[in-house]
């Protein structure tokens, strides 16, 4: 008999359980109940033998205890150091309801229903639907926090929390402004409120670890799960914990695989690298490798015979899976240097070292392969680079990568025909790139990534809680139409100094078409432009007189900085980047 499915969604007590087969999964009740410090290191490698549990049982349960990162942090540093000398008693939390993805603390505001459910839409072939709902009295509140992002001031963000603690949107935005001024802490526990208020208005058969529930992206409501899920893996990564921020990573996955929001595919081979997940990856890659070609992309070309060569290192296998390792990996880091010699010296660059005068002189790895791909292949490799490049800075990887590189450039100089048909693809691959690729780099905040966006894209504002919405989203609901508060015809110069105003609304003189979230954005992206339009046109216009003799004139320019991002390309996913 499986595991019930209610009972893992709920959190429940297995003596709760509808099913009968739930009292007797070995561990959970003494796992729910951890009082004892002495005997929690015991109870996790009791857990985690696969011996001891029917593998059902174990495949769900393992994934679930994952997404917990004391669990990650008590087997790094025990329990005892994660814990402190707290009581048992003293640990308890005030509130009944457990959770999975986060734990309730014991500072936040006391839960209410907020607004937000989730619905089953329909079932095929096995797979759910699933959508969350915003009821009308938690509408309202969205039109406030929209009201709220386009006054440009945080406090109003502030004070909508005040009224309503679980608002996910303003979570989600707040915690970006805490993070900007480094107060990494408070950003964190908002991104966690978020998470809980979201679990909390979960379908009552909705499964973390079915793999069979789906959350469609073009629906607005279902967004911020997906962004919420993406920040927390981030942090948690950032905290020291890749085993638990790659179970988030395969969550977020398993809600839209297909198309893939967020293209967590291009974070996914990092965190299984640094959870050292070798043998996960590797398996990945060879499941996914027909369908999805992970192949043409740079970081899974590289990252999948690294993993290789780690297991190959690993002196408990057997010598045969060693060497079967050791010849994968050979063979995979050359392809990968054959179809990315760009990312070879900027990789070398970031680690501190020093290539050969062969290797540097060559035109191959030269600065020739980085100016001759295309801007979304630079996206790609600058992404990768940036975010990996402390992986390789091993000495033994360095010394494993020399001799293949000088194999390559062998190939290069003998014609080889796979060096012919790695530039061929190139020439007529990766043309532009897909809507989630620039989301993803978006919300990574790579510098080398961002760096090497596209002016169209940089030159617009994003909003945090809603990158690059889907050019083809699904809206269940609309703003009210909003009136002219402003005679359009203003001219630049009232509308800069009635910018300086502390009370300056800058969407009172814009018009709101109401059709959908996109047009909101586009107003807002009118104003952001009009206002910096005004501010040239008026700096342009400032003529300075010759000062008095004997006289020191002070002048203080203020200068407001606008930043952007992208608002389109595909969004049908990652696998129809690489068109065969």
């Amino acid at each position: 008999m499986s595991w019930c499915q209610l009972c893992v969604i709920c959190a429940g007590s297995p003596a709760g359980c509808c099913d009968s087969a739930c009292k007797k999964c070995l561990g959970f009740a003494s796992l729910k109940e951890d009082n004892e410090l002495e005997d929690i290191d015991s109870l996790l490698e009791r857990i985690e033998d696969p011996r001891l549990a029917p593998q059902t049982f174990l495949s769900s349960f393992h994934l679930l205890r994952n997404l917990n990162p004391e669990n990650e942090l008590k087997r790094y540093f025990g329990a005892r150091a994660v814990l402190g000398d707290q009581r048992p008693r003293q640990r308890q939390r005030q509130y009944v309801r457990s959770m999975w993805l986060t734990a309730p603390k014991n500072t936040w505001p006391r839960y209410s229903k907020t607004g937000i459910t989730m619905q089953l839409l329909d079932t095929r072939r096995g797979v759910q639907h699933f959508t969350f709902e915003h009821h009308r009295e938690y509408q309202q509140v969205q039109f406030k926090f929209l009201d709220a992002v386009e006054s440009m001031d945080p406090n109003n963000i502030v004070l909508l929390l005040q009224m309503n603690p679980y608002h996910v949107d303003s979570l989600l935005q707040l915690s970006d402004v805490c993070r900007m001024q480094e107060d990494q802490e408070m950003a964190r526990d908002l991104i966690e409120r978020a998470l809980y208020s979201l679990e909390c208005a979960f379908h009552p058969v909705f499964s973390l670890t079915s793999g069979t529930c789906r959350l469609d992206y073009r629906h607005p409501e279902n967004r911020a799960f997906f962004l919420a899920l993406f920040k927390h893996l981030m942090f948690l990564e950032k905290r020291g914990c890749p085993r638990t921020a790659l179970e988030f990573c395969k969550l977020i996955l398993s809600l839209d695989p297909e198309n893939d929001p967020l293209c967590v595919l291009l974070l996914i081979d990092f965190l299984s690298l640094r959870a050292r997940e070798y043998t996960f990856l590797t398996r990945l890659f060879q499941e996914w490798e027909s369908h999805r070609n992970l192949s043409q992309l740079p970081n899974f070309a590289f990252s999948v015979p690294l993993a290789y060569f780690f297991l190959s290192q690993q002196e408990e296998r057997p010598e045969l899976e060693r060497s079967q390792a050791r010849e994968r990996a050979a063979r995979l880091i050359q392809l990968a240097l054959i179809m990315f010699p760009s990312v070879l010296m900027p990789l070398l660059d970031h680690c501190s070292v020093q290539p050969d005068a062969r290797v540097a002189s060559h035109p191959f790895f030269g600065l020739n392969a980085q100016i001759s791909q295309s801007p979304a292949l630079n996206q790609l490799t600058s992404l990768y680079v940036g975010r990996t490049h402390a992986l390789w800075k091993d000495p033994a990887v360095m010394a494993w990568l020399e001799p293949h590189v000088h194999e390559v450039l062998r190939m290069v100089e003998a014609q080889d025909a796979l060096v012919q048909e790695a530039e061929h693809k190139r020439k007529i691959r990766y043309q532009s790139a897909p809507r989630n690729i620039y989301r993803h780099i978006i919300l990574s905040e790579m510098k080398e990534a961002t760096a090497a966006l596209p002016l169209e894209v940089t030159s617009q504002p994003v909003m945090g809680f809603d990158p690059l919405p889907p050019l083809d989203s699904i809206v269940s609901y609309t703003r009210p139409e909003r009136y002219h508060l402003h005679p359009s015809n203003e001219s630049t110069l009232s509308l800069f100094f009635r910018s300086l105003l502390p009370n300056f609304n800058l969407q009172g003189d814009g018009r709101h078409d109401g059709d959908d979230e996109a047009g909101a954005a586009q107003d807002l992206n009118q104003g952001v432009n009009r206002l910096m339009a005004a501010m040239r046109d008026m700096l342009a216009n400032i003529q300075f007189q010759e000062p008095p003799a004997m006289t020191i004139p002070r002048v203080m320019v203020t200068g407001i900085e606008g930043k952007g991002f992208p608002t389109e390309v595909d969004n049908r996913g990652i696998s129809l980047f690489v068109e065969l």
